[in-house]
């Protein structure tokens, strides 16, 4: 008896860590999608499919090794769809670069002078960059109370007074409360229960130079410096040491297989991680695996609903969407570029790559993500180089 109430926290902590990892983003996922070139059948198909990919793998990661492995979408990633839009080869090109970027993820866990490479990014470049994907979509909930007033501001009041309350339940009130506006806006017969049933749709991946550099490499380093690195740090700070390659492949390998159902890539989870691998989950930290295993059996619960949620966002007006995705990303807009401006040395570089990310320009058919990056490194290297 002891044992099933000592395992009860746990089990309520991971279920309560899927439920905001889902309902706080779960727009961002769909709008990623969507942006570049997904139907709203593939887009509900990538979400079941990297719902039950980050599912599976949380139970069997953390089953494993006994410790609480969280793994999660790539949020950033998604992030980096609405930025850039759909690409020469539509949606299929897409996927491919979901492959792309899977296979690196898995050379980094397979190569170590790879992966070694990957950590020598510089953060503060990394958090530049993703911070620039975001200032406009961060701005959308302001955007949207001077468009419409009356189905904005209830969102935006939800997020306000909720977070006073509980910020943890900041985003999940003010998506709760698009969607009760959405069901109330929607026209008669706009979406039917037989959006209930899963769609499960299959793509073939196109492999493009434009795909690999505009999206796939992007992909690659946000989900590296945004979602891994965070997340690796958030488990030793709860003083557990993760099998960081085993997880690099697993993941790798699990994102290639989704990606032709429409998934993206899945990874070390950052904020949910924080819930499942901390003392709110277990006093006693062996114990803490648990979490992550009841919150991957509840993510496969959640991805049941994945065409239903893109139902709704089908009919829902823009700006609703627009307000809920804005608010959902300006904890991950606060993280980026307290990150970015963190090194005095090296602001000048970061203020590059912020600027030039958030411009959105376009050579060459590649995004203002990669041009960022650059343009921030080549500052960096000449600030050096004249410094000497």
């Amino acid at each position: 008896m002891g044992r099933t109430v000592g395992l009860t926290q746990p089990i309520v902590a991971g279920i309560i860590a899927s439920f905001v990892g889902f309902a706080g983003v779960f727009t961002v996922v769909l709008q990623g999608f969507l942006a570049v070139g997904a139907t709203p059948a593939q887009a509900a198909s990538g979400l079941l499919a990297i719902c039950f990919a980050q599912g599976i793998l949380s139970i069997l990661l953390s089953w494993r090794y006994r410790i609480p492995l969280s793994i999660a979408w790539s949020t950033p990633g998604s992030v980096l769809f609405a930025a850039t839009g759909i690409i020469e080869g539509g949606f299929p090109a897409a996927v491919g670069a979901f492959v792309l970027a899977g296979a690196l993820i898995v050379a980094a866990g397979l190569i170590k002078p790879f992966g070694r490479l990957v950590s020598s990014i510089p953060t503060v470049l990394a958090s530049a960059m993703l911070a620039g994907i975001l200032l406009g979509l961060c701005l959308a909930p302001a955007k949207a109370v001077g468009l419409e007033p009356a189905l904005a501001i209830p969102v935006v009041l939800a997020w306000a007074f909720v977070g006073r309350i509980r910020k943890i339940w900041a985003v999940p009130a003010a998506v709760v409360t698009a969607v009760a506006l959405i069901i109330w806006t929607a026209p008669t017969g706009g979406w039917s229960i037989d959006h209930m049933t899963p769609d499960i749709t299959f793509v073939w991946p196109v492999f493009t130079l434009q795909g690999l550099v505009s999206l796939a490499i992007p992909l690659f380093i946000v989900t590296m410096a945004s979602q891994n690195l965070p997340g690796i740090a958030v488990m030793k700070a709860n003083g557990y040491e993760p099998p960081v390659q085993i997880v690099f492949v697993s993941t790798g390998i699990a994102s290639i297989l989704a990606a032709p159902f429409g998934g993206h890539t899945i990874n070390f989870a950052a904020i949910t991680a924080a819930m499942c691998a901390g003392p709110d989950a277990h006093p006693d930290p062996a114990r803490r695996w648990v979490a992550p295993v009841a919150g991957g059996l509840f993510y496969l619960v959640l991805g049941l609903g994945a065409t239903l949620a893109a139902a709704l966002l089908a009919v829902a007006p823009p700006v609703l969407i627009q307000a809920a995705t804005g608010l959902a990303l300006l904890g991950a807009f606060a993280g980026a570029l307290a990150g970015a401006i963190s090194v005095p040395a090296h602001r000048d570089a970061a203020m590059v790559t912020f600027v030039t990310a958030a411009s959105g320009l376009s050579f060459f058919g590649i995004g203002a993500a990669f041009w960022g990056l650059i343009a921030g490194g080549a500052f960096m290297l000449l600030n050096r180089k004249w410094s000497r």
